[in-house]
C-alpha cells in the first residue's frame, strides 16, 4: 500500500502454483464435498476483469458446480476501462427448498466502493413482499455504517461499502420487508457480523475471502425455523493451509485479528419463525 512499509510482499515460491488457483481449487474441493444446492460466487473473480482469468474461474467453478453457480462481479472485475467478464445481471433470484436466494450486483465501474440503484432496490422490495419463503440477499459490498467508518475512516468508507445512497435503500427495503433473513457480502476481507440501528437485530455479514488468511467460504443450511451460517477454513489441502498461515504476516502481522473475527462472527443461527425476523411482509 502506498506510503506503508508492511515488509516484503508475500508471493508463491518458485515452481508452486500461483496462490489464487491452489486456494480455490481448495475451496472448490470442500464445497463439492457438502453437495450444495447452489453456490454464490460474490465478487473479484479476477484481479483485473481480464478474459485469461475469467476463464481460470470458469474452469474451477463452472466445471465442479454448472448451473448450481450464481456469479457476480464485484469491484476488481468492473475496471474503469472495461471488462472482459459476460454481462452478468444486476438482480439474480433462485428458490430453493426453505429459502429465496438474492444476488445483488453492486460493484460500479471503476470505483473500489459499491451502490444500489432504486431500480435494484425495487426489485428487493417486490420479491421480499411477495416471496412465500425466507430471502437470503448477497452482494459484493456490505453497507456503509458507523464501524466501518471507524475501521476505515470516514473519507475512504466509500471505497469499502455500499455509498451512503445504496446503504440507505438498502437498509430501507430491510426494515421493511421482515422476510428478508440476512445480507451477506464479501469485498472486506473479514469476517464480521453487524448490526445498525435501523435494522435492529438483522445479521449484516461479511465473509473473508479465500485467497489468503484465513482462507474462507460460508455454508448456509436451511432448517424450519433458522438458518445456520457455518465458517469453513480451507484446510484439506496442505499447501493452501501453509499459504494462508504466511499470510498471518500480513499488514505487518495485524492482519489475523483484523480477518478471523471472533467466533460470533464466523458461525451463528438467524432465526426464521418464533424469532427475532420471521418470513412475511
Amino acid at each position: 500500500m502506498e506510503g506503508l512499509d508492511l515488509g516484503e510482499p508475500l508471493r508463491s515460491e518458485p515452481g508452486e502454483d500461483p496462490y489464487p488457483t491452489v486456494m480455490n481449487r481448495a475451496a472448490v474441493a470442500e464445497i463439492v464435498a457438502i453437495d450444495p444446492d447452489l453456490v454464490v460466487a460474490k465478487g473479484d473473480l479476477t484481479a483485473s476483469g481480464e478474459g485469461q482469468e475469467w476463464a481460470e474461474f470458469e474452469a474451477l467453478y463452472r466445471s465442479a458446480f454448472g448451473d448450481r453457480l450464481l456469479v457476480t462481479p464485484g469491484n476488481h472485475d468492473k475496471p474503469a476501462g472495461g471488462s472482459a467478464l459476460p454481462a452478468l445481471p444486476e438482480v439474480q433470484a433462485v428458490e430453493l427448498a426453505g429459502v429465496t436466494v438474492a444476488v445483488l450486483d453492486t460493484a460500479r465501474p471503476g470505483r473500489p466502493g459499491g451502490s444500489l440503484s432504486e431500480e435494484q432496490a425495487t426489485w428487493l422490495d417486490d420479491l421480499a413482499g411477495s416471496s412465500r419463503l425466507p430471502v437470503l440477499v448477497f452482494g459484493h459490498h456490505p453497507p456503509g455504517g458507523e464501524d466501518i467508518d471507524r475501521l476505515f475512516g470516514p473519507a475512504s468508507a466509500g471505497a469499502n461499502a455500499l455509498d451512503a445512497e445504496g446503504t440507505a435503500r438498502l437498509v430501507e427495503v430491510v426494515a421493511r420487508r421482515r422476510s428478508i433473513a440476512g445480507y451477506f457480502a464479501g469485498h472486506t476481507h473479514r469476517n464480521k457480523l453487524r448490526r445498525l440501528g435501523p435494522t435492529g437485530p438483522f445479521p449484516w455479514v461479511e465473509v473473508a475471502c479465500v485467497k489468503d488468511f484465513p482462507g474462507s467460504w460460508a455454508e448456509y443450511r436451511v432448517y424450519e425455523d433458522a438458518v445456520e451460517q457455518v465458517h469453513h477454513r480451507i484446510s484439506c489441502d496442505p499447501a493452501a493451509l501453509r499459504w494462508s498461515e504466511r499470510c498471518r504476516a500480513l499488514f505487518g502481522g495485524l492482519y489475523p485479528s483484523y480477518a478471523w473475527g471472533g467466533e460470533g462472527d464466523r458461525c451463528f443461527e438467524m432465526p426464521l419463525a418464533g424469532g427475532v425476523r420471521g418470513p412475511g411482509g
